[in-house]
C-alpha cells in the first residue's frame, strides 16, 4: 500500500460506491468538519461552556452544506429519500473525524426528530420535518431546531430521582374542545438547549384523566416557562450546547407524540414513552459508536507524521533512517499503531454494518403491527403465540440456509423466505444484538485505544497543540461511552438478547461461513475468529447449566460477574467478523473500479493483515474471558485431608503389595498427602478438569489458530513505515 486509503476504497468497503447522493453528503459534511469546525477547535472555542456566536456559525455551515436537511424526506424539503440510519452514521463519522461535539450537535437534532418520525402522527411528521429544513428562496421563517429531553440523575439526590420526573396534568378541558395539558419537566444534560426551538420531553401522568406516560412536544412560544437553564460544565464535547432546562408550560393534547384516544373520559396516549424510546434508541446508539471509531482512524495520519519527524532538526541528514523514519525505526511504535488502526477498522465496520442493517430492516420494523394483524393476532396473547409459531419457521429457514447449496430443499427455502414474519423475526434478532454491541465495544474499547494513540505522541499527546486534536478526542470518547445508556445498560441488553435461539443459530452459521473462508483466505484470520466463536458458544452453553463451588447457578440475571463478560466477548467477535467481510468486499468489488486497478492488491493485502491482527487480539480476549469463567467459579483444591484431588499416602502404600511401584509412581505423577500431613513443595494440589474436555480442546485449537498473526503485524508495520502521507493535515490543528 503506497498511500493512505482513498475515498474509492472506503466507498467500496462501506457499501456506498453506488450511492452518488451519499458520496456528495460525505464531501459536503467533510468540508464543514475540516473547515469551520476545525477552525473553531483550533481557535480555542472548546475553552468555554457557553454557546458563542462563533459556535453558531457552525450551525449555519450545517444548513448551507445540507447537513441540517439530511433527516427530512424529499416531500418535506429534504433531499435524501429512504431510511436515514446509514446517512446519520456517515455524517457522524465525518464530523467526529475532527470533533465529536460538532457531531453531537448534528446527532442531537436528529434525536429530537426521531420520536416524531418513528411514532408521530402524520400531521406531526409533516409539521416538524418541514420546519427543520432551511428555508427555501422566498420563505421567511426560522429553522426549527430540536432537543430531546429524557432524564439524567442529579448529583446528591441518590436513588430518589423523583424530582426529575416530568409530570403532565390536564390544565383545561372544555366540552367539545381539545384538552390543554400542563407540563412540568426538569432536564439535565440536555443537548442543543441553547438554541432549541422545540423540545420532545418524556413525562408521566399526574392526573387521573391521563393514563400512563408519553412524550410531548414543547414549543418555545408556548404559554408558560421555557427556561433553557444553567450551562452544564462539561469536560468534553464543548462544541455542543448542553444545559439543565426547566419547563412549566401549557400545550394542547395534540402535542402528544403519536396522538391520543379518549376512553371513558380519560386521555390515553397512543404510545407510551417507553415504546417511543425503544424505537428511537434501537437505532441512535449506532452513530455514537461510529463517532468513536472515526477518532481512531483519524489518529493514524497525525501519529505517522509526528513519529517520522521526531528527530528532524537534530543530528542526521535526509536519506538516513533517523531522519526519514524517526521513531518508526522502532518496531514497538509500529506495532502499537497497527493495533490502533486495526481497532478503528473493526469499530467502523461494525458500526456501519449495524447502520446498513437498520436501513434494510426499517420497513419491516415499521409494519410489524400490520403483519401481526394480517396473521390474525391482535391481542398481546395472540401475538406471543404467533411469535412462538413463527420462531420455529425462522429456525427452519436459518438451518436450511446453512446447508450446502446443492443439498438444500430450495422449494421450502423459497417458501420460508417469502414469509414476511419470518424475515422480520430474523432481522429483529440481529437488531437486538448489533445496536448495543456497537455502542458497547466501539466506545469502550475505542476509549482504551485512544489512550494508546495519545501515548504514541509522547509528551506532545498531552498538549493543547497536539496535531489532530488527539487529546480532546481521547477525553471526548469517555462521554460517548455514556451517551444513551452507560456500558452496563448495553451489556444488560446483550445478555438478554443474545440468548435468542434465532441469533445463536445465525451465530453458528457464521462459524460455518468462517470455516469455509479460512480454507480460501487463511490470511484474514478467519480461522482464529471461527475458533474463538466456537469457544464462546461452548462457554455460553456451559454457563447455562454450570454452578459455582457453592452450588449456585451462574447464568442468572443478577450474576453479572458471569454474564457481562460474555457480552463483552461477543462484541469483540462481531466487530472482527464485520471487518473481515469489509475486506472481502474490497477485494471482490475493487477490481471493478479502474481507479484502483494498480493499487488494489496493496490495499487488500494491508487490510487482510489488519484483519489478522485484530482477530488475534479478539481471540486472545475471548479466550481469556471464557477461561476465567469456566475455571474461575470452581474452588481451588487445597492441602486438606478431604481434598478430592489428592491421594492419601496410607491408601497408596497399602496397594504397594498388590501393584508394585504404585507408591513411587503416584508420588511422581499426582498430589499426595503424607500420613504426617506433609506434601510436595508447591502452592497447592492441581485441580481436575472432568467435564470440560470440550473447552480444553477448543482452547488449545484457538491458541494454535493464532499462527501467523505476528507475521501479519510485522507486514502491516512495514507498510506504516513506508506509506506516503500528505505534507500536512487537511484541516487546522
Amino acid at each position: 500500500m503506497q498511500t493512505l486509503p482513498t475515498d474509492e476504497v472506503r466507498q467500496i468497503m462501506w457499501r456506498y460506491a453506488e450511492r452518488y447522493d451519499l458520496q456528495m453528503l460525505v464531501q459536503s459534511t467533510r468540508s464543514v468538519a475540516r473547515g469551520v469546525v476545525a477552525r473553531l477547535v483550533a481557535d480555542g472555542e472548546r475553552n468555554t461552556h457557553e454557546w458563542t456566536a462563533a459556535k453558531d456559525e457552525m450551525l449555519k455551515a450545517y444548513d448551507e452544506a445540507g447537513v441540517t436537511a439530511m433527516m427530512s424526506k424529499p416531500q418535506y424539503g429534504g433531499y435524501l429519500d429512504g431510511p436515514k440510519n446509514f446517512v446519520m452514521a456517515l455524517a457522524a463519522f465525518e464530523l467526529a473525524w475532527v470533533d465529536a461535539g460538532a457531531a453531537t450537535c448534528c446527532l442531537a437534532a436528529g434525536l429530537a426528530l426521531e420520536p416524531i418520525i418513528e411514532r408521530g402522527t402524520p400531521e406531526q411528521v409533516e409539521e416538524y420535518l418541514t420546519r427543520s429544513v432551511p428555508p427555501q428562496p422566498g420563505e421567511d421563517r426560522k429553522i426549527a431546531r430540536g432537543a430531546f429531553c429524557l432524564t439524567e440523575p442529579l448529583p446528591y439526590v441518590g436513588v430518589d430521582t423523583g424530582i426529575m420526573c416530568g409530570k403532565v396534568r390536564v390544565a383545561n378541558w372544555e366540552d367539545g374542545q381539545e384538552p390543554m395539558l400542563q407540563v412540568d419537566k426538569r432536564g439535565r444534560f440536555i443537548t442543543n438547549m441553547d438554541y432549541a426551538s422545540f423540545v420532545v420531553a418524556a413525562v408521566e401522568s399526574d392526573d387521573d384523566r391521563i393514563k400512563g406516560t408519553c412524550m410531548v412536544i414543547l414549543e418555545e412560544d408556548d404559554e408558560g416557562v421555557y427556561d433553557r437553564g444553567a450551562v452544564t460544565h462539561k469536560l468534553v464535547h464543548q462544541l455542543s450546547s448542553t444545559r439543565d432546562p426547566i419547563f412549566h408550560m401549557t400545550v394542547p393534547a395534540s402535542r402528544i407524540v403519536g396522538g391520543y384516544t379518549i376512553v371513558d373520559g380519560v386521555i390515553v396516549p397512543n404510545h407510551n414513552h417507553g415504546k417511543v424510546l425503544e424505537a428511537v434508541f434501537a437505532r441512535t446508539r449506532v452513530p455514537v459508536g461510529v463517532m468513536t471509531a472515526a477518532k481512531l482512524l483519524s489518529a493514524v495520519e497525525p501519529i505517522i507524521r509526528y513519529q517520522r519527524g521526531r528527530f528532524r532538526g537534530g543530528e542526521g541528514a535526509p536519506g538516513t533512517p533517523r531522519y526519514d523514519l524517526g521513531l518508526q525505526m522502532k518496531e514497538d511504535v509500529l506495532h502499537r499503531l497497527v493495533d490502533v488502526w486495526a481497532t478503528g477498522e473493526a469499530a467502523t465496520s461494525l458500526g456501519l454494518a449495524a447502520a446498513r442493517h437498520f436501513d434494510e430492516f426499517e420497513e419491516l420494523d415499521k409494519t410489524r403491527d400490520e403483519l401481526y394483524a394480517a396473521a390474525g393476532a391482535r391481542s398481546v396473547r395472540e401475538v406471543l403465540k404467533l411469535r412462538k409459531q413463527t420462531e420455529k419457521l425462522a429456525l427452519e429457514y436459518l438451518e436450511l440456509l446453512a446447508e450446502p447449496e446443492e443439498e438444500r430443499d430450495q422449494e421450502r427455502l423459497a417458501e420460508l423466505k417469502s414469509n414476511r414474519l419470518v424475515e422480520y423475526m430474523v432481522g429483529e434478532s440481529l437488531s437486538n444484538i448489533l445496536s448495543p454491541a456497537t455502542k458497547l465495544w466501539n466506545t469502550g474499547q475505542g476509549a482504551n485505544m485512544m489512550r494508546e494513540a495519545v501515548s504514541l505522541m509522547g509528551g506532545y499527546g498531552i498538549t493543547e497543540d497536539c496535531p489532530g486534536f488527539l487529546p480532546q478526542k481521547w477525553m471526548d470518547s469517555q462521554l460517548e461511552a455514556t451517551y444513551e445508556g452507560p456500558e452496563s445498560v448495553q451489556r444488560r441488553q446483550l445478555i438478554v438478547t443474545m440468548t435468542s435461539e434465532l441469533f445463536l443459530t445465525q451465530f453458528q452459521g457464521w462459524i460455518t461461513e468462517l470455516r469455509r473462508l479460512a480454507s480460501d483466505r487463511p490470511g484474514t484470520g478467519a480461522c482464529a475468529l471461527g475458533s474463538a466463536m466456537e469457544l464462546w458458544l461452548w462457554t455460553y452453553r456451559h454457563l447455562q447449566e454450570a454452578k459455582d463451588a457453592d452450588g449456585k447457578p451462574l447464568y442468572r440475571d443478577k450474576r453479572q460477574g458471569a454474564t457481562f463478560p460474555m457480552a463483552d466477548a461477543l462484541a469483540w467477535l462481531l466487530a472482527c467478523r464485520c471487518q473481515v467481510l469489509d475486506c472481502l468486499e474490497l477485494e471482490k468489488k475493487g477490481a471493478e473500479n479502474p481507479v484502483l486497478a494498480d493499487a488494489l492488491p496493496g490495499y487488500v493485502q494491508f487490510f487482510t493483515d489488519l484483519c489478522h491482527v485484530q482477530t488475534a487480539h479478539a481471540a486472545g480476549e475471548v479466550g481469556r474471558i471464557c477461561a476465567d469463567l469456566v475455571y474461575g467459579y470452581n474452588r481451588h483444591p487445597s492441602w486438606e485431608p478431604t481434598c478430592e484431588a489428592c491421594a492419601q499416602a496410607g491408601e497408596i502404600d497399602c496397594l504397594e503389595g498388590l501393584i508394585p511401584g504404585i507408591s513411587v509412581g503416584t508420588r511422581l505423577t499426582s498430589d499426595v498427602v503424607e500420613s504426617d500431613g506433609s506434601h510436595a513443595n508447591k502452592a497447592g494440589p492441581c485441580p481436575r478438569f472432568a467435564g470440560i474436555e470440550g473447552f480444553i480442546s477448543r482452547r488449545n485449537k484457538l491458541d494454535g489458530c493464532l499462527t501467523g498473526s505476528r507475521l501479519a503485524k510485522d507486514r502491516a508495520g512495514n507498510v506504516l513505515a513506508q506509506v506516503m502521507i500528505p505534507e500536512a493535515l487537511d484541516y487546522p490543528s
